[in-house]
């Protein structure tokens, strides 16, 4: 992408000069079509190296919206599965709560459970 900078820093050093009737010699007038060609093939150069930029840059913008896809997808999972550890982490606290409860219910009303052999 570089080079997309540096044709355009060529360009501004050398613009392209509005097509003028040419005057003088003969002499004159081919080393003037043979200054416009150069710059033409110049331009031309410069041109194809923008074009590779372009297409380099919308390979690699299209390579990363693939990758954001992906990465989007990913994120989406991993918060659908958090989401659900959420919920299963209210369950068992739920759950751990109720059996709190019952325990505490149990020695309140003063019967005690028989001891289990171990």
């Amino acid at each position: 992408m570089l080079a997309a900078g540096c044709a355009l820093r060529a360009q501004e050093q050398m613009p392209v000069q509005s097509a003028q009737v040419p005057g003088g010699t003969l002499e004159q007038r081919q080393q003037r079509t043979g200054t416009a060609y150069r710059r033409l093939q110049q331009v031309r150069y410069e041109k194809r190296i923008a074009e590779q930029d372009l297409l380099n840059a919308q390979a690699a913008y299209e390579s990363a919206q693939k990758n954001a896809d992906e990465l989007k997808r990913q994120s989406d999972a991993a918060r659908k599965a958090y989401a659900a550890m959420q919920a299963r982490e209210k369950e068992a606290e739920q759950a751990y709560e109720l059996g709190i409860r019952s325990v505490d219910e149990i020695y309140r009303s003063g019967t005690k459970p028989p001891v289990s052999a171990r």
